[in-house]
């Protein structure tokens, strides 16, 4: 089967078997064609069908040449008037002498559309073709920090880039060819460049210096904010591994804890490889212990294992209505095999307007579909990338209803993490019900309610999100009424993107739950009631110039607000004792719990406990320093 023919069969086959354009090209098995040609060809051909529609009709060229289908008509026309080396068969194939004997009747038919389109050049109808595909998007590139700088890049991948200002330069970049790229504005070590370049063949790409993610993508790590003090961070759907690369170069910046991990789990196991290789590739693996085909929801969050996790990130399964991908397939417009010309195509043609229309038959136009809500945003997409599309309105909400609920319990389940403080929640859904719904949900539950967990206002986020315009939707929040300020403030802590609203990005959603009075919840961006308010955004302990907690030789943090230690053990005034019974620390591993490991057992607050015998006696004059305040001591 010729590369035309296996295009033409991909093109006209249901849009639900097997997903995407790509998917379908790259995931078959059954293609004698090199993918790449053959999905430039299929998206190129798509992308200008509505013109070469009018060519073919017009030209008759179905009429004249009774092998070929409307399909392969149009492949074939588009690369014999656009194609830089024509149709790519031999001289002598049927197929290329039946359509090139009407070469000079197709490109006076070519002409023809492209001034009905008021366009001088082709190049003006190309730039017109592609402006009607929607704003292109960019190129967003991660720098990933494991393995190199910005300023790295900018000397080596992105030399000869012109950097301009903003996104929507980038953006317009598209058609005029020119490679351009800009610095994000909210997430540190993220640019966007031109739209159509390709990275992939690139060293950098090659060897997980750059990661490919979209810019709200990156809103979850960012939004999480993990720090040393955190303790073992989990991402609990994992692959391909973006957001958890994304969390490892954030703390290696800010620097590991010593034993601090990234626990990624992957419940597909064909998935998990995927992972495992990003993980890897990115140079994060010495960080981050991969759980191949295990089930966050099937986790104990008692066990001893995660007694450390402080803080999670959520992005479970959801409908994928936000995704932009950028092999999105125009449609495929076919020609009609009816004798009778375009009417576009002259204003000769006779006025049949009086005349009872007949019922369309099969191989005429078919008439212009009633708009139906559900086509109003892509179909959902599975963990697969396999697009599933609802067939009405009711199923398409009994599909989001049990998606909800899905995402419910994994948000309700990280939760419950006893040493927990702060958990980011996101999806690429547009739905308010995978979104502000399941936010609330969760803060009407019990769990949340029992365990002392809100929202991360906005003020309290950091910067780049804090300044972040797109909000969470308040009617979702409040219902039609509104007027609840509380909820309004829940509305204002949820990040929103919006594809298509100019910014080059994704639809996506994230919010981010913090603990009350938890441990380390006046860190990390201020992320907590209680405790020591601290409105630098870094918590209330001295760090050095990279964002790390200042200790003494004990171990002990000094406050910013006072200059102290939050314990002096070596103060001249003996205002603080701290004595140690004879069980506490006679074993020589000091006076805390400890598990199997060596590891001191926390708390659900996060304070460590002390061993049967030991004791700690404070001065009752010193009552500078509340609990909330001192997170305890840290395992390092």
């Amino acid at each position: 089967m010729s590369l035309y023919h296996e295009a033409a069969a991909i093109l006209t086959s249901p849009s639900t078997h097997g997903g995407s354009l790509k998917s379908r090209i790259y995931g078959s098995k059954d293609l004698k064609s090199p993918p790449a040609q053959l999905y430039a060809l299929a998206f190129e051909s798509s992308k200008w069908s509505a013109i070469l529609k009018e060519v073919v009709e017009n030209s008759q060229l179905l009429q004249q040449e009774r092998k070929l289908t409307p399909a392969l008509s149009i492949l074939l026309v588009h690369d014999l008037l656009l194609a830089k080396k024509g149709i790519a068969l031999p001289a002598s194939h049927g197929l290329r002498v039946g359509v090139e004997k009407h070469k000079a009747r197709l490109q006076s038919e070519f002409v023809r559309a492209r001034l009905r389109r008021k366009c001088p050049t082709v190049e003006v109808l190309k730039a017109t073709v592609d402006a009607e595909l929607g704003p292109a998007h960019p190129r967003w590139i991660r720098v990933n920090t494991l393995k190199s700088t910005v300023d790295e890049q900018l000397d080596t991948t992105l030399k000869g880039f012109e950097m301009v200002r903003s996104v929507q330069e980038v953006m317009a970049s598209g058609p005029t060819g020119k490679k351009v790229i800009c610095l994000d504005g909210h997430v540190p070590n993220l640019i966007a460049a031109s739209p159509g370049v390709d990275f992939t063949k690139t060293e950098a790409y090659m060897s997980g210096a750059i990661i490919l993610q979209d810019k709200a993508s990156c809103f979850p790590a960012y939004l999480l904010d993990p720090r040393p003090e955190d303790g073992d961070i989990i991402d609990a759907c994992s692959a391909p591994g973006n957001k958890t690369t994304h969390l490892a170069g954030i703390l290696h910046e800010r620097g590991f804890a010593p034993g601090q991990s990234i626990l990624a789990f992957e419940k597909d196991k064909h998935r998990a490889k995927t992972l495992d290789r990003m993980v890897k590739t990115a140079g994060s693996d010495k960080v981050t212990v991969i759980h191949p085909g295990a089930d966050f929801l099937q986790t104990d969050p008692s066990s001893p294992e995660f007694q450390r996790v402080g803080a999670l990130l959520l992005d479970p399964s959801c409908s994928g209505s936000g995704i932009v991908g950028r092999d999105d397939t125009p449609e495929f417009h076919l020609p009609s095999s009816a004798t009778t010309p375009s009417s576009s195509s002259s204003s000769k043609q006779p006025n049949h307007t009086k005349k009872r229309k007949r019922a369309p038959s099969s191989s005429s136009p078919s008439p212009t579909p009633t708009p139906n809500p559900t086509q109003t945003l892509p179909p959902p997409i599975d963990d697969s990338g396999n697009e599933n599309h609802p067939t009405s309105p009711q199923t398409l909400h009994a599909r989001l209803t049990a998606l909800a609920s899905f995402q419910l319990s994994i948000l309700l389940h990280a939760l419950a993490f006893p040493a927990a403080h702060k958990v980011t929640y996101s999806t690429c859904s547009v739905h308010t019900v995978e979104n502000e719904g399941v936010v609330v949900s969760a803060l009407r539950s019990d769990v949340a309610r029992r365990g002392g967990w809100r929202v991360l206002s906005r003020e309290e986020q950091v910067r780049g999100l804090r300044e972040w315009p797109v909000r969470g939707d308040v009617v979702a929040c409040c219902g039609e009424g509104g007027g609840d300020g509380f909820w309004e403030e829940v509305a204002g802590a949820c990040v929103r993107a919006e594809r298509g609203d100019g910014r080059g990005v994704m639809g996506f959603f994230v919010v981010c739950f913090v603990r009350e009075g938890g441990r380390g919840s006046s860190g990390g961006g201020g992320g907590g009631g209680g405790g020591v308010v601290d409105d630098s955004g870094d918590g209330p302990f001295v760090r050095d110039a990279e964002g790390r907690i200042v200790r003494d030789a004990n171990g002990i943090p000094t406050l910013k607000s006072t200059g102290r230690k939050v314990v002096d053990l070596e103060g001249e005034d003996e205002a603080l004792e701290v004595r140690f019974g004879d069980k506490g620390g006679s074993d020589g591993d000091g006076p805390f719990e400890r598990d199997g490991e060596g590891r001191i057992v926390r708390g659900p607050d996060g304070m460590p406990r002390l061993k049967i015998g030991a004791t700690r006696q404070q001065g009752e004059e010193d009552g500078d320093i509340s609990d909330d305040e001192w997170g305890g001591f840290e395992d390092y």
